[in-house]
Parts: C-alpha cells; structure tokens; sequence
C-alpha cells in the first residue's frame, strides 16, 4: 500500500469542500475540521463565533501515485471564490475565509507557483483583475470538527444547504474531472 500524503484546504463550509473532494480517485479519506487560529479544542459553535480564529478546513489524505497535489490544488481553486475575503456564498465571516495551510515546504512553492499561474492568467480559470486573496499559511495544528459534520453531506443528502451548495461542487467536479473521480461515485 502507497505511503498517503495530507493536504489541509479551507474554502467556505467544510461539508461542501468535503464532499468535492470525496469524489476523487486517490483519495483515501477526508475530515473536516477547523485550523488557522489561536484556541485550542475549538468547537462549531466557537468557530461560528468568529472570533477562535480558526477557518472550517478539511484534511485530503491521498495516495500522490494516483492524485497529485496540484491536482487538489485545481480542484480546490475549481470550487470555490479565492478572490471573496471572508465569504464563500452565503456563508460571511472569518471562519469561511480562503486558505491552503502547507505541510511542508515542497507544498508551499506548489501552491505559491500555482496561485502565481492563476493570477497571471491561469490554464483553467484568469484572475489577471481579481486578485487572489487565498491565505496560503504553515499548518500549526488541525482540530477534527465534531462527529455529525463528518461525511455530512453523503449523511443528509436532501438537506436544503447541501443541495444548494455542496451539490453542485460535486456535480463541477463529476464533470471536469470525470476522468478521475471514483469509479462508483456517490
């Protein structure tokens, strides 16, 4: 069995983000959770508070021989606004904020020369007049969110949240990347 590599990614509500990411081949596992701030044990109810600090973030344990990083990193920037500061859809506040929180050093010039080609112009997406305001940030710790925010949207399927949001990240997922989602979709 391939040795997996993590990947930490804030891009709004953790559900949404986590449920993009589950459709992809070489990913083995995704949890939700919060990093980026300065309490510890942070809880929802705290994150939503705003003022933990954290931002709902989701860890992507990959096999790197089957996905590589910059293609989550694509994915990532497929999904989601990097351009809004605080806000993601309807959801406002620093908890929502755009961010990639490197692992290492080989994950921080990846994501730093991958946002550098999007604001150039990019290969799928042109933010040449937006700029991109994506937090990019050395991981410090990952708090895992409560057990009911895990697998939420697979879980509540006909929530009207997910079915406005989360659904239709999966669906842009299924379709630029249908050649590397899992075989048996969900």
């Amino acid at each position: 069995m391939t040795e997996t590599e993590t990947a930490t990614l804030a891009g709004g509500c953790f559900w949404c983000i986590e449920a993009a990411f589950e459709e992809l081949a070489g990913v083995r596992e995704v949890t939700s959770g919060y990093a980026g701030g300065h309490v510890e044990n942070p809880t929802y109810k705290a994150v939503c508070s705003g003022s933990t600090g954290h931002t709902e973030v989701v860890q992507v344990e990959y096999d790197p021989d089957v996905v590589a990083y910059e293609d989550l990193l694509e994915v990532f920037f497929r999904i989601h606004d990097p351009t809004t500061e605080d806000r993601q859809g309807p959801d406002v506040g620093s908890q929502y904020r755009s961010a990639v929180f490197y692992h290492d050093d080989d994950q921080k010039e990846a994501v730093e020369r991958f946002v550098h080609t999007l604001q150039q112009g990019g290969d799928f997406q042109s933010y040449e007049n937006d700029e991109i305001v994506t937090e990019i940030a050395p991981l410090d710790t990952f708090w895992e969110a409560e057990e009911y925010h895990q697998n939420y949207y697979e879980k509540n399927p006909n929530d009207r949240y997910c079915q406005f949001h989360a659904e239709p990240k999966v669906k842009k997922v299924r379709e630029a990347f249908a050649d590397t989602v899992k075989s048996e979709g969900r």
